[in-house]
């Protein structure tokens, strides 16, 4: 009945197979500066600053590569094919590199609206051996994807490999990129030690405290454990719970509109007549959760997990929908397949009931 979750050992911890041609769009869709000139600059710690064009680029030796792309919300598209310049290649003038002995760490820069970055020591840069992709799939990149080029790093999460590159600088000391200093995304974005988010920066007691009111609205609150805990009612509205663990929580009538939820631990939640309306469920665990009369329209749900799978492809620690749970066409699509498949053929099921 339903096609089960692909285990691979290529497959990193808790990540779940994208099949076919689909490539989930994470992000901001467009660049800055749209009509201005597309380049590649070299700055910071460097003995010459060089600009590229991108006809340059492009009229460059081209080499392409199977690289696996792991999203931190927990979907996975294993060799996926880019087409591009090796860094390696730009970064040396007649043998000789063009950063100085200062240099420590690489910061990418990309044209968007939040100028997002992300950096990595030179020694880990070089070991990984990024590219400037092109291409992807033998197409040009879309500019959702990161069009007309992009960083693509293997071997981290794919936030290390930013989208629209506009400058690389070569740092001195450390400058930690946009998602990891605004977001609490892990700097060691290493997936196979599921290295997704940095620690709660709460204590114990300040959590507690949190926790007793009720309210978290508008706090930022990752990572924060409340377990097995009575929150029905709770006020979570524009919330940030990245990693939060609200496993097995009663969360009857909780207001989540609008909550970063991604990644988070749900399993086992009672959800009943809950509003997640608008929310981020990126990576999310709803397995064995209770949805019936939850508000789930708008929620985003790439990487969303609403039951597990055994080997012989059977559902298990499935979540239970009624006919009032609310749910959009366009929030199922975002789903990978067996998960989608599930979550119709529950709501189909309770709608008979």
């Amino acid at each position: 009945m339903y096609d089960a979750i692909m285990t691979d050992s290529a497959l990193p911890p808790n990540q779940q197979l994208v099949r076919g041609d689909r490539w989930p769009i994470v992000g901001e869709r467009h660049p800055g500066e749209i009509d201005s000139p597309w380049s590649l600059e070299f700055c910071g710690c460097v003995a010459s600053s060089p600009t590229f064009s991108l006809d340059e680029i492009r009229a460059m030796p081209q080499e392409t590569r199977q690289i696996d792309v792991h999203c931190v919300t927990r979907w996975s598209k294993p060799a996926m094919s880019f087409t591009g310049v090796r860094l390696r290649d730009l970064l040396h003038d007649s043998e000789t590199p063009i950063w100085t002995d200062e240099a420590n760490f690489v910061s990418f820069v990309a044209r968007s609206e939040r100028n997002h970055s992300t950096s990595l020591p030179l020694s880990e840069m070089l070991e990984l051996d990024p590219i400037i992709a092109l291409q992807a799939e033998g197409k040009p990149l879309a500019t959702e994807n990161g069009g007309p080029m992009r960083m693509v790093v293997p071997g981290k999460y794919f936030y290390k490999s930013v989208k629209w590159i506009r400058r690389i600088e070569f740092l001195k000391e450390e400058r930690l990129g946009y998602w990891e200093s605004e977001a609490g995304y892990h700097n060691g974005a290493d997936p196979w030690r599921e290295e997704r988010y940095m620690a709660s920066t709460l204590t114990k007691q300040e959590a507690l405290r949190v926790i007793e009111s009720r309210d978290f609205r508008e706090k930022d609150l990752r990572g924060i454990h409340a377990a097995h805990r009575d929150l029905s009612g709770l006020k979570a509205t524009d919330a940030l719970l990245r990693d939060a663990d609200f496993q097995s929580c009663n969360l009857q009538r909780a207001e989540l509109r609008d909550a970063n939820l991604s990644n988070a631990n749900l399993q086992g939640a009672d959800l009943r007549e809950a509003c997640l309306a608008d929310a981020d469920l990126e990576g999310a665990d709803l397995s064995g959760a209770d949805l019936r009369g939850c508000d789930l329209r708008g929620a985003s749900l790439f990487g969303a997990t609403f039951c597990q799978f055994d080997s012989g492809a059977t559902p298990r620690l499935t979540a239970k929908f009624d006919s009032k749970t609310q749910l959009d066409v366009a929030s199922l699509d975002a789903l990978v397949e067996d998960q989608k498949a599930f979550v119709l053929k529950a709501i189909e099921s309770s709608g008979s009931d």
